[in-house]
This record gives structure tokens, C-alpha cells and sequence, in this order.
């Protein structure tokens, strides 16, 4: 498989198998969020550190063109590290994010603090889920096992997320990068709409990470909400398989697919 993105200084190379499902010229959100994670934990600190917080704001759509990267130190500090990462596209910023770094301290804590268990099946435990049902390249890159519900079938959902996706050319994929993957997935695990009735891309991304996950697979446990006015919530438990780690937000815009029958 291919690297989906080759960075050489400022300037990201972007294979077409980024692909979403919404678009064949726009990318799917998990890269983008991924490549802003990536940069992020370049970024020399005082101390080690982790991300702790990612917010991307998907401000256009993101297209497979070659993209600019800046980054911009926000706040540094002996405790945390706040960065701002951009991507431009012919000069325009397509997506914004803040990245909230926290310093690595063993802290000693109470026996009674551990990580909430997850009550759903294993990945090896789950039923596999063929990504080859997606339109997109880079869903199809995924592999899923369901632990709960099925990939883009109504209702809440469960399930486990590995990217098996080189991301950046010549670079691991980090614990934090595979958190940002999967959470990116969380309209698609729980929607509350019918696929080929409605769209509901998420506009923005947040992730909030009490520990790093540790191994391959990351489980999305969803569910979303749809208001009345063409917004909704996507949100989501991430778990591995030690426990509940953090959790994930989406902003949903909802709209009736052209020339869809409601009958």
C-alpha cells in the first residue's frame, strides 16, 4: 500500500486513495486529521510529551492536491504545549486545528483509579465488516470488526477501527494518529440517518485523550443526534484493548440527498 501523504518541508504530496465516501476529488477526514497529529508531535517540546487534545476544523472541503502545512507554537510551557497546525490548498486554509500537548509524568494515583472496561466484544471476538461495501479508497484501507451494529446501518453502533494505511511516507503511525483515525468515523458507525437519503459530513473533529491507546485496533462506540435544523452530533467512547481512553465529538451538517424519496 501506498503512503497516503509524502511531505517534503512545508509541501504535502497527497495520493488519491485518501478519497471519502462524500466526493472522489475530496478526502476523507481521518487523513487530514492524522497529518495534523503528525505534525503536531514533531514539534520539539522542554519536556516528552503526548497529545492529549485535537481540534480540527474542517473548513473546506480538503481536495487531493498537493497541500502547505504551517505550524504555529501557541503556548509553551514546562507542563503543556498548545500548537496550531494549518493546511492550505492553492493558499486557502482547508482545515485548522489546535493540538493541546501535556508533559509525561508518572503521577501515583489511588488503587481504585484504572481504565473503565469496555462490556463489548474484542476485535478478534467481533464479526469482520468488508470495507470493499465503501466508494472510498481510504475506508477501503480499513479494516472493521463490529462489536455492535453494522458500518453504516441506522443506529448506535460499536465497532473496532485498525488502519493498515502507510500515512506519512518514511514515518510510523503513533498511538495518537490511529486514535485520530477511527474517531474520525464516528458518523459512519452510529448514523441516525439513512445513507442514501441524507449526507452528514462532519464539519469539525475533536478528540480528548486520557492516556495513549496502545495497540493496533481502536473501537469507536457511537452514537449521533440529528436536531431540526440541518445539524446533529456524532459521539463516541474510544476504547483499546485495555479499556475506555477517551472520547469523540463531530458537528454534523445534514442535508436530503438531490432527488431522494422519503415515500
Amino acid at each position: 500500500m501506498r503512503p497516503i501523504f509524502r511531505v517534503d518541508g512545508n509541501r504535502v504530496t497527497v495520493s488519491p486513495d485518501a478519497a471519502g465516501p462524500w466526493d472522489p476529488t475530496m478526502q476523507h477526514g481521518s487523513p487530514p486529521a492524522s497529518l495534523v497529529v503528525w505534525a503536531a508531535e514533531r514539534i520539539p517540546a522542554k519536556a516528552p510529551m503526548r497529545v492529549a487534545r485535537l481540534t480540527i476544523d474542517l473548513m473546506r472541503p480538503v481536495p487531493l492536491s498537493e497541500l502547505t502545512l504551517e505550524s504555529e507554537l501557541l503556548r509553551v510551557g514546562r507542563k503543556i504545549q498548545l500548537v496550531a497546525i494549518r493546511l492550505r490548498a492553492a493558499g486557502v486554509v482547508v482545515a485548522a486545528a489546535t493540538v493541546l500537548k501535556v508533559r509525561q509524568d508518572a503521577v501515583p494515583l489511588p488503587d481504585d483509579i484504572a481504565d473503565l472496561p469496555i462490556d463489548h466484544p474484542g476485535p478478534d471476538a467481533s464479526r469482520p465488516e468488508p470495507a470493499d461495501f465503501s466508494s472510498s479508497p481510504f475506508v477501503r484501507g480499513m479494516s472493521l470488526r463490529a462489536a455492535r451494529g453494522r458500518f453504516g446501518v441506522k443506529g448506535p453502533g460499536a465497532i473496532w477501527y485498525r488502519v493498515d494505511w502507510p500515512m506519512v511516507d518514511g514515518h510510523q503511525v503513533s498511538q495518537a494518529m490511529r486514535a485520530a483515525i477511527a474517531a474520525d468515523f464516528c458518523n459512519g458507525t452510529s448514523p441516525a440517518l439513512d445513507f442514501d437519503l441524507y449526507t452528514f459530513l462532519n464539519a469539525d473533529l475533536t478528540v480528548n485523550m486520557s492516556r495513549e491507546p496502545v495497540g493496533d485496533w481502536i473501537l469507536v462506540d457511537a452514537d449521533s443526534w440529528i436536531g431540526p435544523d440541518g445539524a446533529g452530533l456524532a459521539m463516541a467512547r474510544l476504547g483499546d484493548t485495555k479499556g475506555y481512553f477517551g472520547r469523540a465529538v463531530q458537528s454534523l451538517v445534514v442535508e436530503r440527498r438531490q432527488g431522494s424519496d422519503l415515500r
